[in-house]
Protein backbone atom coordinates (compact mmCIF):
# COMPACT_ATOMS: atom_id res chain seq x y z
CA UNK A 1 0.00 0.00 0.00
CA UNK A 2 1.39 3.39 -1.05
CA UNK A 3 2.25 5.84 1.69
CA UNK A 4 2.36 8.86 -0.64
CA UNK A 5 0.20 11.67 0.65
CA UNK A 6 -0.35 10.16 4.10
CA UNK A 7 -1.14 12.81 6.68
CA UNK A 8 0.91 13.45 9.80
CA UNK A 9 -0.03 15.68 12.72
CA UNK A 10 2.90 16.85 14.86
CA UNK A 11 2.76 18.68 18.18
CA UNK A 12 5.98 20.15 19.58
CA UNK A 13 6.52 23.50 21.30
CA UNK A 14 9.99 23.85 19.77
CA UNK A 15 9.52 25.96 16.64
CA UNK A 16 12.85 24.88 15.17
CA UNK A 17 11.93 21.19 15.45
CA UNK A 18 8.45 21.83 14.00
CA UNK A 19 9.87 23.66 11.01
CA UNK A 20 12.61 21.09 10.43
CA UNK A 21 10.27 18.11 10.53
CA UNK A 22 7.58 19.80 8.47
CA UNK A 23 10.06 20.49 5.68
CA UNK A 24 11.81 17.11 5.89
CA UNK A 25 8.67 14.98 6.01
CA UNK A 26 6.91 17.06 3.35
CA UNK A 27 9.82 16.43 1.01
CA UNK A 28 9.36 12.72 1.71
CA UNK A 29 5.80 12.95 0.38
CA UNK A 30 3.79 13.29 3.57
CA UNK A 31 1.14 15.92 4.26
CA UNK A 32 2.30 17.49 7.51
CA UNK A 33 0.46 19.72 9.96
CA UNK A 34 2.47 21.06 12.90
CA UNK A 35 1.09 22.71 16.05
CA UNK A 36 2.68 24.04 19.24
CA UNK A 37 0.45 22.87 22.09
CA UNK A 38 -2.18 20.41 23.21
CA UNK A 39 -5.19 22.67 22.62
CA UNK A 40 -4.16 23.26 19.01
CA UNK A 41 -3.52 19.53 18.60
CA UNK A 42 -7.01 18.57 19.79
CA UNK A 43 -8.58 21.15 17.50
CA UNK A 44 -6.51 20.08 14.48
CA UNK A 45 -7.26 16.37 14.98
CA UNK A 46 -10.95 17.12 15.45
CA UNK A 47 -11.05 19.10 12.21
CA UNK A 48 -9.22 16.52 10.08
CA UNK A 49 -8.14 12.97 10.87
CA UNK A 50 -4.43 12.11 10.62
CA UNK A 51 -2.89 8.84 9.46
CA UNK A 52 -0.22 9.16 12.18
CA UNK A 53 0.57 11.58 15.01
CA UNK A 54 3.83 12.61 16.65
CA UNK A 55 3.52 13.76 20.26
CA UNK A 56 6.21 15.58 22.20
CA UNK A 57 6.02 14.73 25.89
CA UNK A 58 6.78 18.22 27.20
CA UNK A 59 4.23 20.84 26.08
CA UNK A 60 3.29 24.22 27.56
CA UNK A 61 -0.35 23.43 28.38
CA UNK A 62 -0.79 19.65 28.71
CA UNK A 63 1.76 16.92 28.20
CA UNK A 64 1.90 14.34 25.45
CA UNK A 65 0.80 11.63 27.88
CA UNK A 66 -2.61 13.20 28.37
CA UNK A 67 -3.03 13.59 24.61
CA UNK A 68 -2.08 9.95 24.08
CA UNK A 69 -4.56 8.85 26.77
CA UNK A 70 -7.29 11.01 25.22
CA UNK A 71 -6.77 9.45 21.79
CA UNK A 72 -6.76 5.89 23.08
CA UNK A 73 -9.99 6.41 25.02
CA UNK A 74 -11.92 7.46 21.90
CA UNK A 75 -12.94 4.92 19.27
CA UNK A 76 -12.47 7.49 16.49
CA UNK A 77 -8.77 7.97 17.25
CA UNK A 78 -7.87 4.63 18.86
CA UNK A 79 -6.32 3.09 15.75
CA UNK A 80 -4.16 6.08 14.77
CA UNK A 81 -0.44 5.25 15.23
CA UNK A 82 1.37 7.42 17.78
CA UNK A 83 5.09 8.15 18.01
CA UNK A 84 6.20 9.93 21.16
CA UNK A 85 9.26 12.19 21.40
CA UNK A 86 10.90 11.84 24.80
CA UNK A 87 14.01 13.00 26.62
CA UNK A 88 16.67 10.50 25.54
CA UNK A 89 17.73 9.79 29.12
CA UNK A 90 14.27 9.38 30.64
CA UNK A 91 13.27 5.71 30.56
CA UNK A 92 10.19 6.47 32.69
CA UNK A 93 8.72 8.64 29.93
CA UNK A 94 9.05 5.81 27.45
CA UNK A 95 7.43 3.28 29.77
CA UNK A 96 4.51 5.58 30.55
CA UNK A 97 3.97 6.32 26.86
CA UNK A 98 3.87 2.64 25.97
CA UNK A 99 1.51 1.88 28.85
CA UNK A 100 -0.86 4.54 27.57
CA UNK A 101 -0.85 3.07 24.07
CA UNK A 102 1.90 4.85 22.13
CA UNK A 103 3.16 2.72 19.24
CA UNK A 104 6.79 3.81 19.31
CA UNK A 105 9.10 6.47 20.71
CA UNK A 106 12.26 8.37 19.87
CA UNK A 107 14.59 10.08 22.32
CA UNK A 108 15.74 13.63 21.68
CA UNK A 109 17.94 14.50 19.93
CA UNK A 110 17.03 12.19 17.06
CA UNK A 111 17.71 11.79 13.37
CA UNK A 112 14.87 12.90 11.05
CA UNK A 113 15.82 9.95 8.86
CA UNK A 114 15.23 7.56 11.77
CA UNK A 115 11.88 9.21 12.49
CA UNK A 116 10.90 8.81 8.84
CA UNK A 117 11.81 5.11 9.00
CA UNK A 118 9.65 4.64 12.13
CA UNK A 119 6.76 6.46 10.45
CA UNK A 120 6.93 4.30 7.34
CA UNK A 121 7.09 1.11 9.42
CA UNK A 122 4.00 2.04 11.45
CA UNK A 123 2.04 3.09 8.37
CA UNK A 124 2.82 -0.24 6.71
CA UNK A 125 1.48 -2.02 9.78
CA UNK A 126 -1.61 0.18 9.92
CA UNK A 127 -2.40 -0.48 6.25
CA UNK A 128 -1.86 -4.24 6.37
CA UNK A 129 -5.06 -6.24 6.08
CA UNK A 130 -7.42 -3.29 5.62
CA UNK A 131 -8.58 -4.57 2.25
CA UNK A 132 -10.16 -7.74 3.62
CA UNK A 133 -13.40 -8.59 1.83
CA UNK A 134 -15.64 -10.76 4.00
CA UNK A 135 -16.48 -9.92 7.57
CA UNK A 136 -14.74 -12.33 9.89
CA UNK A 137 -14.86 -12.84 13.63
CA UNK A 138 -12.20 -14.70 15.57
CA UNK A 139 -13.37 -16.30 18.81
CA UNK A 140 -10.96 -17.34 21.56
CA UNK A 141 -11.35 -18.05 25.25
CA UNK A 142 -14.09 -15.61 26.41
CA UNK A 143 -13.53 -13.10 23.62
CA UNK A 144 -14.59 -12.25 20.06
CA UNK A 145 -12.57 -10.03 17.72
CA UNK A 146 -14.13 -8.46 14.64
CA UNK A 147 -11.31 -8.39 12.11
CA UNK A 148 -12.90 -5.66 10.00
CA UNK A 149 -13.99 -3.14 12.63
CA UNK A 150 -11.17 -4.12 15.05
CA UNK A 151 -13.76 -4.30 17.84
CA UNK A 152 -13.10 -6.67 20.74
CA UNK A 153 -15.97 -8.04 22.82
CA UNK A 154 -16.09 -10.12 25.97
CA UNK A 155 -18.85 -12.70 26.30
CA UNK A 156 -20.42 -10.53 29.05
CA UNK A 157 -21.01 -7.81 26.44
CA UNK A 158 -18.15 -5.44 27.35
CA UNK A 159 -16.43 -3.81 24.39
CA UNK A 160 -12.70 -3.07 24.72
CA UNK A 161 -11.17 -0.26 22.67
CA UNK A 162 -7.97 -1.41 20.97
CA UNK A 163 -5.15 0.76 19.68
CA UNK A 164 -3.56 -0.14 16.36
CA UNK A 165 -0.66 -1.78 18.19
CA UNK A 166 -3.06 -3.70 20.47
CA UNK A 167 -4.90 -5.05 17.45
CA UNK A 168 -1.73 -5.96 15.55
CA UNK A 169 -0.36 -7.86 18.56
CA UNK A 170 -3.62 -9.67 19.27
CA UNK A 171 -3.99 -10.62 15.60
CA UNK A 172 -0.45 -12.00 15.62
CA UNK A 173 -1.24 -14.23 18.59
CA UNK A 174 -4.55 -15.33 17.06
CA UNK A 175 -2.80 -16.22 13.80
CA UNK A 176 -0.32 -18.38 15.76
CA UNK A 177 -2.18 -19.95 18.71
CA UNK A 178 -0.19 -22.31 20.93
CA UNK A 179 3.05 -21.15 19.25
CA UNK A 180 5.95 -19.39 20.93
CA UNK A 181 6.59 -15.95 19.42
CA UNK A 182 9.95 -14.34 20.11
CA UNK A 183 10.37 -10.63 20.74
CA UNK A 184 11.76 -9.77 17.30
CA UNK A 185 8.81 -11.48 15.60
CA UNK A 186 6.41 -9.52 17.79
CA UNK A 187 8.24 -6.23 17.26
CA UNK A 188 8.31 -6.64 13.49
CA UNK A 189 4.58 -7.39 13.38
CA UNK A 190 3.50 -4.59 15.72
CA UNK A 191 6.14 -1.87 15.22
CA UNK A 192 7.63 -2.77 11.87
CA UNK A 193 11.14 -3.10 13.28
CA UNK A 194 13.31 -5.31 15.47
CA UNK A 195 13.98 -4.36 19.07
CA UNK A 196 17.29 -3.23 20.45
CA UNK A 197 18.93 -5.13 23.34
CA UNK A 198 17.31 -4.24 26.68
CA UNK A 199 14.47 -2.40 24.92
CA UNK A 200 11.19 -3.00 26.76
CA UNK A 201 8.73 -2.10 24.02
CA UNK A 202 7.55 -5.69 23.38
CA UNK A 203 7.13 -6.56 27.06
CA UNK A 204 5.15 -3.36 27.61
CA UNK A 205 2.93 -4.14 24.62
CA UNK A 206 2.20 -7.63 25.94
CA UNK A 207 1.47 -6.24 29.40
CA UNK A 208 -0.97 -3.72 27.91
CA UNK A 209 -2.74 -6.44 25.90
CA UNK A 210 -3.02 -8.63 28.98
CA UNK A 211 -4.80 -5.77 30.73
CA UNK A 212 -7.24 -5.53 27.84
CA UNK A 213 -7.91 -9.27 28.09
CA UNK A 214 -8.31 -9.31 31.91
CA UNK A 215 -5.22 -11.53 32.06
CA UNK A 216 -3.30 -9.71 34.78
CA UNK A 217 -2.76 -12.31 37.49
CA UNK A 218 0.64 -13.30 38.86
CA UNK A 219 0.61 -16.22 36.40
CA UNK A 220 -1.26 -15.05 33.28
CA UNK A 221 -3.25 -17.95 31.84
CA UNK A 222 -4.08 -16.59 28.38
CA UNK A 223 -0.83 -14.99 27.17
CA UNK A 224 1.93 -16.94 28.84
CA UNK A 225 5.57 -15.99 29.21
CA UNK A 226 8.00 -18.64 27.98
CA UNK A 227 11.18 -17.73 29.79
CA UNK A 228 14.10 -17.08 27.45
CA UNK A 229 11.94 -17.59 24.35
CA UNK A 230 9.00 -15.20 24.16
CA UNK A 231 5.25 -15.43 24.58
CA UNK A 232 2.50 -17.92 23.74
CA UNK A 233 -1.28 -17.64 23.36
CA UNK A 234 -2.69 -20.56 25.36
CA UNK A 235 -6.11 -20.70 23.70
CA UNK A 236 -7.79 -22.28 20.70
CA UNK A 237 -9.08 -19.92 17.99
CA UNK A 238 -12.12 -20.37 15.76
CA UNK A 239 -13.00 -18.23 12.73
CA UNK A 240 -16.50 -17.27 11.68
CA UNK A 241 -16.81 -15.77 8.20
CA UNK A 242 -19.72 -13.56 7.34
CA UNK A 243 -20.61 -12.78 10.94
CA UNK A 244 -20.78 -9.13 11.98
CA UNK A 245 -20.75 -7.94 15.58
Amino acid sequence: MSQAGKSILLVDDDEEIRDLLQVYLSRAGFQVRAVADGAAFRQALGEAMADLVILDVMLPDEDGFSLCRWMRQHQRFAQVPIIMLTASSDEADRVIGLELGADDYLGKPFSPRELQARIKALLRRAGFGQERGAVEVLAFDEWRLDMVSHRLFHFDGEEVILSGADFALLKLFLDHPQQILDRDTIANATRGREVMPLERIVDMAVSRLRQRLRDTGKAPRLIRTVRGSGYLLAASVTAHAGVAL
